[in-house]
């Protein structure tokens, strides 16, 4: 966690000089986090691996650079439990994600439109969090162990939505992200023999007010 915080007060300092100098932006947006299953396998057989959809909530400061591009330095936190699950046999353990990326956005109207339809794409980091209390006994264990542990990852992220002026100063927004991240093995750590390959991808929609100049 001090990494991340680290990185946080990092990027923001080093964003302030040009959020100073050009049109800035701050906002916060509430949603849902949605992700993608993994299969631990063992043998011939295998689990079911992901992370329970739950809340998450964001926060960013961005820059508009020109008519048609802008930038955000973004904090989320998701919560969502860990879980393994096979046919009915099921394990849950609680866990979060901090997640803080800089994306880049590309408007397809002018700055003075009232809706501004947006992509954008960028990278950052994510870091999971195993928050239950560990058992001595737990199901699925051939599998994976859920486990009170960290696990810092790299992230890229892409996504769009829509900007809409309420007012002068204030934008409605409707947007949705996929996080894309290497699965977090020592979170969700494969037991002896097992193995689990690839990327988790958390889809995030998300409705938000931002304030700016």
């Amino acid at each position: 966690m001090k990494l991340v915080r680290l990185f946080a007060v990092c990027s923001a300092v080093a964003m302030l000089p040009a959020a100073m100098a050009q049109k800035w932006e701050f906002g916060v947006g509430a949603g849902a986090g949605i992700y993608t299953p993994q299969d631990v396998s063992l043998g011939s057989t295998s689990a079911s691996a992901k992370f329970k959809t739950n809340v998450a909530v964001s926060t960013w400061i961005g820059e508009n650079m020109g008519d048609r591009w802008g930038g955000e330095l973004r904090y989320s936190y998701q919560l969502g439990d860990a879980r393994l699950k096979q046919n009915s046999t099921e394990a849950v353990f609680g866990a979060e994600t901090h997640t803080i990326n800089y994306n880049f956005l590309f408007y397809t109207k002018p700055s003075e439109s009232t809706t501004r339809p947006f992509l954008d794409a960028g990278a950052g980091i994510k870091f999971y969090r195993g928050t239950g209390a560990e058992a001595v006994v737990q199901p699925l264990s051939q599998y994976a162990l859920l486990t009170k542990a960290g696990d810092l990852t790299g992230v890229v992220s892409i996504g769009g939505g829509v900007k809409i002026k309420l007012r002068a100063h204030a934008v409605l927004r409707f947007d949705v992200h996929d996080y894309m991240s290497p699965f977090p093995k020592q979170v969700i750590t494969p037991n002896f023999g097992a193995n689990v390959e690839g990327w988790v991808h958390d889809i995030v929609p998300m409705v938000a007010i931002s304030f700016g100049q």
